[in-house]
């Protein structure tokens, strides 16, 4: 009984990982921090403190208080079109876009 219950979970797991490829590695967040650098520190508050530079621009330290971050995961992936006059178009990739992630998850948890 037991084996075949592991035979059913070892397929359980290679049906998911044929189907969406295996799993990333955890979020980089030195990477994640530095394309917040790149991309969006000219508007954003990136850090822990200050202000964005555009009052519309929300401080990526309160985006986790603001909305679920996950949900941030298939805009950054497929592409966010300016929402708001002078915001560039960007699309990041799936890596780029767990960092990302991540960095900014990671600055709610170090209050």
């Amino acid at each position: 009984m037991k084996s075949a219950a592991l035979r059913l979970l070892a397929g359980v797991c290679f049906a998911h990982v044929a189907a969406h490829g295996p799993a990333l590695a955890a979020p980089d967040i030195r990477a994640g921090q530095a394309l917040a650098q790149l991309h969006c520190a000219e508007c954003h508050a990136i850090g822990r403190s200050g202000r964005s530079s555009r009052p519309a621009a929300t401080p990526f330290r309160l985006i986790p208080q603001r909305y679920p971050v996950e949900a941030l995961e298939e805009a950054f992936g497929e592409g966010i079109t300016g929402s708001h006059k002078g915001m560039p178009d960007f699309a990041f990739s799936p890596r780029q876009v767990d960092d990302l992630l991540g960095y900014i998850k990671s600055l709610a948890r170090r209050r």
